[in-house]
Parts: structure tokens; sequence; C-alpha cells
């Protein structure tokens, strides 16, 4: 068993520094809780990413007539239940036939759902339910009214879906997830490409295991959760088989069981890592290990932050093809930078034999992965916002702007961690030097700082480590034995003479663990007293703090509807409440002549309501429903405002119940009169009014 001894970059200073540790703890916790704080406060409900866009009956509008079905138009693609669309009347009953309908033609995405025929005269409620192509809820309700408004006892929901506790939990484990999967595929790189002694350190081992199962718990929880959180939102629903079952033929349930699936598999490369290669010893072989290590770990990685990107945002929207790679390099870079901060704050608290080189290497990492979050980071916004009114109008946009804010301040950080580290390395060169007397040639295996290891026995009679040198130089009078980078306790040798404590195995025992608190506090003394050090664990801890408030930013998004989308379905929004003045006027005007057989409704479609020449057709439909033929039929616009009109209009009878006029001429915008007369019999005639924004 080979002797370390504890690691020194440079000699210690007479009287250090006084610091003030939890002064800085402090001010970290503080700018972490701000950053929550602010999120918290401003997010409400996840806002899904599809957004309705239009329907028909409007939100608010009266009709004279019942329709025969409302329909709903979406800003993307959504999956409709059989219960997704309801329609209840003015007592809470159901007035819709059953599941929705698909109407999508082209690019439009529009469902419908069948009303019952004769409904009566009020105000009707819409609630509809759907999930979006990105895995996440959206809702909504609106009402109509048929004939005249009424009171109603249906309460719209407070809430979107989801909200509430069950909503709270998702987004807990999705936050979860996210720093499992960092810290599990960012501390497994950190050993296998910074420093491959620390796949055999206790601290480094549980941190990757703790992530994997943070990663795995979170996977569960979300599978579990993903029925009511898309659907009643009630916890109870949790455990509902047929739910489940439900869940699992969906896009997200699929990845979430394929996930899984990859965690068995990273259980199988954990072991070999902390097993296998921590314990190999020929460099051959672990070289070999390294690369086999190396290139199935990033396939299991990939894997898993594929299941992300092929339910999440990267699925829909624009180029998905392109999206989905760049949110796949997208979540690896960010698990090597974060996954690697966080490890390497663990070794150097806990870890004192890190060399400067490890850290010399992640810095190398670290700055890789910025510039492939950078360039991925910049296709995601244009993808996401696409405008710079989305970017400082839209939530997604604002949020995003406090993304980039804290990225530029952990770039910062790291800025100063990278001057301790140039630090580390020439200090620990310069006390190489001088404990060697040799000018030490760096090269591959070589690490500076903490004991500096040369990659070959020392011949000097017995195994040491260049640590082990200072130790002799200094008397220590005994062989150090210590657990290679593990962080154990390390053991003095037994003493020359018996003593009594060796008769009773008690007291032995209490005198060990005081030798070895004694042991760890004076390494904790000694690994203290360097200045460097000490300044790279304050740098690396900041660092891992603006890190959590980044993630936690970056979770928020992953729930936010993106503001290219969100503009989107403002527009729609827009277009579908603006007066008919900017397209077809439809109009439904109910008559009465008195005589047999003389109820009826006239429908009218106005193309393009605008001044100058327009398209009318008529149609003429009986109680039932049917085509009705009636003797005579003429219309006359006025507009009362300017005194013009009225302007008489004489439509053409096409074919049983359908009239039609061309070239029907506006002469200027405003709000028309429309006068519609019906004649159905010799002596029975009606004239029926409607007014309607034109030009």
């Amino acid at each position: 068993m080979t002797a370390t001894t504890v690691p020194h970059f440079g000699p210690p200073p007479a009287a250090p520094a006084p610091r003030r540790p939890l002064a800085a703890a402090a001010l970290l916790a503080a700018l972490v809780g701000m950053v929550f704080g602010l999120l918290l406060g401003g997010a409400g409900p996840a806002s899904a990413h599809a957004a309705l866009t239009g329907s028909d009956p409007q939100d608010g509008t009266v009709v004279d007539t019942a329709p025969k079905e409302v329909t709903l138009t979406f800003s993307e693609q959504v999956a409709m239940s059989d219960g997704s669309i309801r329609v209840l009347d003015p007592d809470g009953k159901r007035a819709d036939t059953g599941a929705p309908r698909d109407l999508q033609s082209g690019s439009t995405v529009k469902y419908g759902v069948t009303l019952h025929a004769g409904l009566p005269d009020g105000t009707y409620t819409v609630a509809w339910q759907a999930v979006s192509a990105d895995s996440h809820p959206v809702s909504g309700a609106f009402t109509f009214s048929i004939g005249a408004p009424s009171k109603t006892k249906v309460a719209l929901p407070a809430d979107e879906a989801g909200g509430g506790l069950v909503g709270t939990l998702y987004g807990i484990a999705r936050y979860a997830a996210y720093a499992g999967f960092i810290l599990l595929a960012g501390g497994a790189a950190f050993v296998l490409a910074c420093w491959q002694r620390g796949a055999g350190a206790r601290p480094l081992q549980r941190l990757v295991v703790r992530g994997w199962m943070t990663l795995t718990v979170a996977t569960l929880a979300m599978l579990l959760l993903r029925n009511p959180y898309t659907g009643s939102g009630k916890l109870g629903d949790a455990f509902d088989l047929d739910g489940l079952k439900a869940v699992l033929d969906t896009k997200p349930g699929a990845a979430l069981v394929s996930r899984l699936l990859l965690l068995g598999a990273s259980a199988l490369f954990i072991a070999v890592l902390f097993g296998a290669y921590a314990k190999r010893e020929d460099e051959r072989e672990k070289k070999d290990l390294t690369f086999g290590l190396a290139i199935g770990g990033t396939v299991i990685a990939a894997g898993i932050a594929g299941t992300w990107a092929l339910a999440e945002h990267a699925s829909t929207g624009l180029q998905p093809g392109i999206a989905m790679p760049v949110d796949i390099l997208h979540l690896l870079a960010v698990a090597a930078w974060l996954g690697g901060l966080t490890a390497l704050l663990v070794a150097l608290y806990r870890t004192p034999d890190i060399g400067a080189t490890a850290v010399r290497r992640f810095s190398r990492v670290a700055f890789g992965s910025v510039l492939v979050l950078t360039a991925t980071g910049i296709y995601q916004s244009w993808r996401q916002v696409g405008t710079w009114s989305a970017l400082t109008g839209t939530g997604y946009g604002q949020l995003l702007l406090v993304k980039v804010g804290l990225v530029a301040v952990l770039v910062g950080i790291a800025w100063f961690s990278r001057r301790w580290t140039a630090r580390l390395v020439m200090n620990g060169a310069a006390a190489a030097e001088e404990e060697t007397g040799t000018g030490l040639e760096t090269g591959a295996g070589l690490e500076t700082g903490a004991g500096l290891e040369t990659g070959a026995e020392v011949k000097a009679g017995v195994e040491a480590k260049a640590g082990a040198v200072a130790e002799a130089k200094a008397g220590a009078g005994a062989e150090a034995k210590a657990g290679a980078g593990a962080g154990m306790e390390e053991e003095e040798a037994a003493p020359v003479t018996p003593s009594p404590a060796s008769e009773d195995p008690a007291r032995a025992a209490q005198l060990a663990r005081q030798r070895a608190a004694v042991a760890t506090a004076e390494k904790k003394r000694v690994r203290d007293a360097d200045t460097e050090r000490s300044g790279l664990r304050r740098s690396v801890l900041a660092e891992v703090a603006v890190a959590v408030a980044l993630l936690a930013v970056a979770t928020v998004l992953t729930s936010t509807e993106p503001g290219r989308t969100e503009e989107e379905a403002a527009r729609g929004s827009t277009a579908a409440t603006a007066p008919a003045a900017t397209g077809p006027v439809n109009l439904t005007l109910p008559f009465d002549t008195g005589g047999k057989n003389g109820k009826g409704t006239v429908r009218m479609d106005i193309d393009p309501a605008r001044t100058g020449t327009n398209e009318l057709h008529l149609w003429i439909d009986s109680t039932d429903g049917k085509a009705m033929d009636v003797p005579e039929l003429k219309l006359a616009f006025t507009l009362e405002s300017k005194d013009i009109g009225p302007l008489p209009i004489t439509p053409v009878r096409l074919t049983e119940g359908h009239w039609t006029a061309s070239g029907v001429q506006i002469p200027m915008a405003g709000d028309w009169k429309v006068a519609v007369t019906v004649r159905t019999s010799d002596i029975d005639q009606t004239t029926i009014d409607k007014n309607v924004k034109i030009g």
C-alpha cells in the first residue's frame, strides 16, 4: 500500500488572512433566494405551448339560433380525449353529443363537438382541456349565448390545467430530474476526463450515485403523476392503472419509460466505473477501459438527454429535425459544465489530494461546454422567440434574459476560478522543484500540486508518492497510509511497545478514533492554510450557487409558452375577435312571415366585406334544417350615419334555397344595416335587418 501526503499547492503563509465563510455563504444564499423568489413570485401555473386562437361561436357572442356545433382552433397540434371539449347549458348539463371530431385542414388545427338539437335560449359554457404537442397541458373556458344572455350555474374554472398540488409536485419532479441528470452525467464525465483517480474517491462516488437515484425517483414520480397532471388534477389518480396505461400510449409516457430503461444501463456503467475501473492499476488496460467507458457513457447520456428532446420543446414547432439534436447537445454541455463544477466543489472540500492538473483539465472542459452552450443557445433562442418584441414583451423572453444574465455572472465567476487555477499550477510546480531537488518535467500522467505523482514508483527501497518525501523530510517518524483518493482515514503505525490499551479492545478503538480525528483535523488545517486552494474553493462555491439558480430558470422555461407561439396566438386571437370588416361576414337571420310554413332562417355570406365589389350568397333553411324555397328575396344596404341608402340588391336564385348576388358595390366603410325581405306566399312576407361593420 503506497503512502500519500496531505496535498500542498504552495508554501502556507505564516498567518493566513482571515476569512468570512459564514458571510460568503449568507450572501450566496441570499442570491439564490432572490432568484427563486422572482421566479416563484412571477410564475403562475405552467403555461402550455399550444394556445386557442379562435372559436365558433366566439367568446361572449350572442347568436340568434342554436349552432349545430362548437369548433376550437389552436396554434399547434394538440391531443384530445373523449371529454376534452364539454358544452354545458345554463343548468350545468351537457349540451354536446360526445367526443370531439378532428376538423384539421392543411396547417389549421381545429376540433369540433356536435350539439344537441333544439337547445333553448340562454348562456352556454364551453370548457376544454388538451395536451400540447410538447407534452404540457392546456385548458380554458368561454361562454356564448343563444337568443339572449342568461344566468348560469356553471362556474368557469379558476385554475389552468397542470396547476394545484399535482402541478407543484410535477414541477418539483421535473427540476429534480434535470438536477439528477446533471450530477450523474457531469460527475462521471469529470472523473473520466479530468481526474481518473477520483473513481476511487468515496465523495465523488456518492455524488454520482445520488444523481442516478434522484433522476430515477423523479422519473418514476413524473410517470405516476402524468395522468392527473394532464387530466383531473387529483393526486389520487396517480395510482389509477387505466390512466397509467393511457399515459404509456402517449409520446411523453414512452419517453419516460425509455429513460428508465437507459437508467438501468447507466447503473451498470456506474458499477464498472467505481468498481473494476477504480481498482485497475495496469496503465494500458486502464487506458482501454477509459476509452470504452467514455464511449458507452456518452451514448447513455445522449440517450437520456434525447428523452427530453423527443417529448418537449424541440419535438414541435420550427425545424424539429435540427432542434432535437441541438437540444441534446445543449443538455450534454449543461451536464458537463454544471455537473463537473459540482464534482469539482465536492473534490475540493472532501478529497484533499486532488491536484491542480485535474482543475486545469476541468477548466478546459468547462470552456468547451460554454462554447457549445452559446452556439446551441443562440439557435434555441431564435427558434423559441423569433422577434425582439417577443424577447422583451413575453414571459418566455423575459425569463430567457434572466437566464442569459445568470450565465454571464457564472462565466464572470469562472474567470476568477481560472486565475486561482493558474496560481495553483505555478505554485505547485515551484513547490515540486523545491521538494524533489530536480526540475521535474511535466508529462503524461504528471499531476502538479497535491503530492506530485510521477506515474512511476520512486526507487528508494520503499513505495512512496512525491508527497511522502515531504513527510520524510519533516521527520514524521511513521509511514502514513491512506486509501487512494477515497477519502479514507489514515492509519498510524502500531507502537513498538505494547500498551495497556492494547489489552483493552474498547480503549484501543477509542484511541484509534481519537488519532483519526486528530489526523483529519491536521489535514483540514494544512488544507485551509493554502490560500490558493481556499480561493478556488470559494469561487467554485459561488459558481455552484449561481448554477442552482440557473437550473431553476431553465426548468421554468421548459414549462413556459415560447415567445414566438405566444405572439402568434395573440395575433390569431385578435383576428378571431376583430370585427368582420377584415374578412368575410357571416350573418344568421331568423324570420317568420306569419303564414303557413312561414318560419325559417336566412344565412348570408358577404365576401370580402370591404369597400368596393363584394359577393353575396344566401341560404334559406326551414325549421327542420332543410333547404326552403321562397317566391321572392330582396336586400337593401343602408349607412344611416352618412344618410346613404337604402341601396337595393336583387339576388338571383341558383337552386332551391340558395340565392346569390355578384358585383355588390359598397361605397364606403361603416356600420351598415342589412335588410332582408322574404316573401313566402302572395300575401305573407317580412323584413328582417341586422347591423354589420364593413370596410
